[in-house]
């Protein structure tokens, strides 16, 4: 089973997938609309294209886009090289991001000297989809940059297309997508606070482009499509308009109108346009309730609920180690019986806390908690300690007292 989030998961990956079997099967449209089906394209991928089941069992939603953003890149790769070679294939993304983010723009200072390409492009994924709603950040309002992944995509396609990126091409393309987001929710004939919420998401969730209130298009007319050059930019930008259209769980006519006047502006069939709607229709409705950017009302809550889950998979993945670190301390087990009772004594829980940091120390997937502002995590890490506790330290399961 593969970790994402542990050194050499790219090497794991393609041992398990035998990139001799991957997507040279596949035609650009059909992998186009696989890959829509996995929700990648949402940002919240629920499976993979790939030749061999993935065991994703206990996986976060960042470790899911990890995979989705390194598989969609080599589909992408193999598509339009005709190679499966994933050597090649890994150097050829270490050198697009590299491109990507000049000398300058600190995406270097992540490597090490003796970093091979394989350990690079790690480091670049992990740091492409990371948003600003971790634990020391205080702006939460990237909820939408995963569901932008896939122009990473796009460009990485263009890249090995032409041999290098077009000049200001990912600023570009943002501004086409929110310009279309702003048009499409105008276009709702009932209209809720969250369209303005949503594109107000669409905007702060963009990598390279700034947007001023005046700057707006008010009409598909007004927007030069002509920079849209491939399919795949064509079929995303449909897709990720419909995804907006789609926020209150209905797409009305008026609605549909829009994506079929899209469509046209854009060159791309009607029959495109009615499968979107279906399948983004079918995946949305069966996820709504795990995608942030749908749930999202409150940034402090929409940040407590995110790491409450992530804190609860690392501990639930490392339960037995954590089982056994602990019970090696008894003052520590003490303590965490007495707390499921009474109240401890500030100098208990200070005991508590720094027990808890130094067994941390001897996982390492946990060392999320002895990063600056970690120590904030540890609430929710002891609210999941006590149900990893042997049954004898919970006198409520005891029925003979």
């Amino acid at each position: 089973m593969i970790n994402p989030s542990a050194h050499g998961w790219i090497s794991k990956f393609f041992f398990e997938q035998d990139s001799q079997e991957q997507f040279i099967l596949y035609n650009s449209e059909s992998f186009y609309v696989a890959t829509r089906e996995t929700g990648f394209l949402v940002g919240y991928a629920t499976h993979f294209v790939t030749s061999k089941p993935v065991e994703t069992k206990g996986w976060t939603t960042e470790e899911f886009s990890k995979i989705a953003l390194l598989n969609s890149l080599f589909g992408i790769y193999q598509i339009v090289t005709k190679d499966n070679n994933s050597e090649e294939f890994i150097k050829k993304s270490v050198a697009f991001y590299q491109e990507l983010h000049p000398k300058n723009s600190g995406l270097l200072d992540i490597f090490l000297p003796t970093d091979s390409a394989e350990n690079k492009l790690e480091k670049i994924i992990a740091n492409r989809i990371k948003t600003n709603d971790n634990i020391i950040s205080k702006n939460f309002s990237h909820i939408l940059t995963n569901a932008l992944l896939f122009i990473d995509v796009l460009a990485f396609k263009r890249y090995i297309e032409e041999g290098s990126l077009p000049k200001k091409y990912l600023k570009k393309i943002e501004e086409i997508i929110v310009s279309v987001v702003s048009i499409a929710l105008n276009t709702k004939e009932t209209k809720s606070n969250y369209d303005d919420l949503l594109q107000k998401l669409f905007e702060s969730s963009v990598r390279y482009s700034k947007f001023e209130k005046s700057a707006k298009e008010t009409s598909l007319d007004n927007i030069d499509f002509s920079y849209l050059e491939d399919d795949y930019e064509r079929y995303y930008l449909i897709d990720i308009a419909n995804m907006a259209l789609w926020n209150d769980g209905v797409i009305e006519k008026s609605e549909r109108s829009f994506l079929f006047e899209l469509a046209k502006h854009l060159n791309v069939s009607n029959d495109f346009v009615k499968k979107s709607i279906n399948d983004m229709n079918v995946f949305l409705t069966e996820n709504k309730s795990s995608i942030h950017y749908f749930n999202y009302s409150n940034p402090v809550k929409h940040f407590y609920d995110q790491t409450t889950s992530n804190v609860q998979t690392l501990v639930q993945r490392n339960k037995t180690r954590l089982l056994i670190e602990i019970s090696q301390s008894k003052e520590l087990v003490t303590l965490l019986r007495k707390s499921a009772s009474e109240k401890l004594t500030l100098e208990e829980k200070k005991k508590v806390r720094n027990q808890i940091l130094d067994i941390c120390k001897t996982i390492p997937s946990l060392t999320i908690f002895l990063v600056p502002g970690g120590s904030l995590l540890l609430p929710i890490l002891i609210k999941f300690i006590p149900q990893l506790l042997p049954s004898a330290f919970n006198e409520n399961l005891d029925k003979n007292m």
